[in-house]
């Protein structure tokens, strides 16, 4: 039975990582390596957080489903089957966002500078941790890519573009996108 279940986890990863496509110059830039790499979250049904959600304790929070895992995994998966170098893995404090980073990528790093301010209690750090991110990612000079998972909020404001859950944006250090991989649930 564990082996049947294995399979069919190895399948569906399979056939859903099909759903992540890039044009091969996509995939040459991604391999280059020196990009930014932001990704929103895998879908967690909802939006913004409940009134008393703590950053400390993921019940209190909006989570990824067995949806948003499997994205997760997939978007992994791409990165794997593509052979992109990774330099590091940033991830917001938020679960969600650390789950995407763990299911994903495994390895990864906690960061303030990735934090949701969708909450109006958090909207007053906007500026700061906006221009925080944009100093740490310029002076960032790795030959890999840097992988940031984050929120649809900080993507909006640091590259003026929208981006659905488990959605990938590809921009280089002056926050020129360079392209989107979006994942079809």
């Amino acid at each position: 039975m564990k082996h049947i279940k294995l399979l069919i986890l190895f399948f569906l990863i399979n056939l859903y990582s099909g759903s992540l496509f890039a044009s091969d110059d996509l995939i040459n830039e991604l391999k280059e390596g020196g990009k930014i790499v932001l990704i929103r979250h895998s879908f967690a049904p909802g939006t913004g957080d409940p009134n008393n959600f703590l950053i400390e304790d993921c019940s209190t929070q909006r989570n990824l489903n067995k949806r948003g895992i499997l994205q997760s995994k997939a978007i992994g998966f791409f990165f794997e089957k593509n052979r992109i170098p990774i330099d590091t893995v940033l991830s917001s404090e938020w679960c969600r966002c650390a789950d995407t980073a763990f299911f994903a990528f495994q390895k990864y790093e906690k960061t303030s500078l990735l934090n949701s301010f969708y909450d109006s209690r958090l909207e007053k750090n906007k500026e700061k941790q906006i221009r925080e991110l944009k100093d740490f990612i310029k002076q960032w000079h790795g030959k890999k890519n840097l992988i940031l998972i984050t929120h649809y909020v900080v993507i909006n404001e640091l590259l003026n573009v929208s981006a659905d859950s488990g959605e990938i944006i590809i921009s280089d250090t002056k926050f020129n996108v360079i392209g989107k991989l979006k994942s079809k649930l």
